[in-house]
């Protein structure tokens, strides 16, 4: 492995050489492996100390670490072939400069499908990475890495405690109706429903509400986390009710490269007569469609944003036509709306985004204020508008964290 050097003079500008119970956050993805790190307090409250990537597994994998305020650490190519060895990397930093041989508390892991029977965060043994296996097919893109780094991480270190924290076990507040399926009952009986995604992202809004907008806690709610994934949800005094997103990470909004929702009909076309199998029909939907097959120029929105192509408009103004769409879907399975939240990379980001939606949605009593708007917010609407609208940036880092040590301590 490469030496991974550290600036002394960063290192020393507040960082602490030794952490107290720290856990480590991963996201694994096909080629990366992103990761934060978190501190117990005394109180046993959690601190950002770090975060960082090594991406470019299998072909130039280099490691980024920076502290909690936004300072560089670390910058260099490691050698990373796999997950495991990523992980190497990733321990071996911190061993080296965190000072301390107990290594990391616990290790919590963003796991996208929990399916039916995890509905809260678990403890990882052989079971449950079995159980989680088992549901590769039904999250393709990021079921798969997200168990290589598990299992990297037993590899490095087999008596650290892992922690798998599940998108789907959010949704599980929905009620019945909600997760059907027109389908015969042998087959929803196997387990094909709807489950719903992003769900640490809309737990962690839930739980910055309180110091943000406590007038919305206990509200009818709709929060749209758009990024190059994409879903929103419909939340009633903090659960879920409703979400754009099904049996997988595929359905309801555009995203980057996916497509979104589709009429089952143009599979049951492509595959009759364009001579398309399962292989390429996944991806086609999760690779090739989207932001970026609309456009045909990116699935990156800042990209589509800056340009004056007539097809990179055309793709902005689906998914905000979409948007809008989902957006009369969720207030009529809440029954009313007392706010709008944007979160996510766009969500967050894309000033103009938002206000496309926002105005678009002036017939449910949405006012935008423009300057709110174009500062970031938190608040973006007047105020007399009626639903509120907000920006709030979401953690998914942290509230795997939190699950992470809570269940620890538990």
């Amino acid at each position: 492995m490469h030496q991974i050097t550290v600036s002394k003079a960063l290192w020393s500008r507040g960082y602490p050489r030794r952490m107290r119970q720290p856990i480590l956050v991963i996201n694994a993805g096909s080629s990366s492996v992103k990761f934060s790190v978190f501190e117990t307090g005394t109180d046993r409250t959690l601190a950002p100390r770090a975060h960082g990537q090594v991406e470019g597994i299998g072909s130039s994998p280099r490691l980024t670490v920076g502290d909690a305020a936004g300072r560089a650490l670390a910058d260099q190519p490691v050698a990373a072939e796999d997950h495991e060895r990523a992980i190497v990397a990733i321990q071996g930093w911190f061993s080296a400069h965190i000072g301390s041989e107990a290594g990391f508390d616990g290790v919590g892991h963003r796991v996208v499908h929990g399916g039916q029977t995890y509905s809260r965060p678990v403890l990882i043994d052989q079971r449950v990475l079995a159980d989680l296996t088992e549901l590769v097919p039904l999250a393709p893109l990021h079921q798969p890495h997200q168990i290589a780094a598990i299992r990297a991480v037993s590899a490095v270190a087999p008596r650290v405690r892992q922690v798998a924290c599940f998108d789907t076990a959010f949704h599980s507040s929905q009620p019945p109706l909600a997760r059907e399926f027109a389908l015969p009952r042998e087959l929803t009986a196997t387990g094909i429903r709807r489950y719903g995604f992003h769900g640490l992202s809309y737990e962690y809004i839930i739980s910055a509400l309180p110091q943000i907008a406590p007038d919305c806690v206990a509200g009818k709610l709709v929060v749209a986390h758009l990024g190059s994934g994409a879903s929103m949800c419909a939340i009633d005094d903090g659960r879920s009710i409703a979400s754009t997103m099904g049996l997988t990470p595929l359905d309801g909004l555009p995203m980057g490269t996916r497509s979104g929702a589709l009429d089952p009909g143009v599979i049951l076309y492509l595959m009759q007569h364009r001579g398309m199998g399962a292989h390429a029909l996944e991806q086609l939907l999760y690779q090739r469609s989207g932001l970026l097959g609309v456009s045909g120029l990116s699935s990156d929105m800042r990209t589509l944003l800056a340009s004056d192509l007539p097809a990179a408009k055309e793709a902005i103004a689906l998914l905000v036509y979409r948007i809008g769409r989902e957006l009369g879907s969720l207030v009529a399975a809440l029954g009313g709306l007392d706010a709008l939240v944007f979160t996510g990379g766009i969500g967050e980001h894309a000033a103009q985004v938002r206000a496309r939606v926002c105005r678009d949605a002036g017939w449910i009593g949405i006012r935008l204020d423009e300057a709110a708007n174009a500062a970031g917010g938190p608040k973006i609407s007047r105020a007399q508008s009626a639903p509120s609208a907000w920006m709030i940036p979401t953690d998914e880092n942290l509230m795997v964290a939190r699950h992470t040590r809570a269940l620890l301590d538990g």
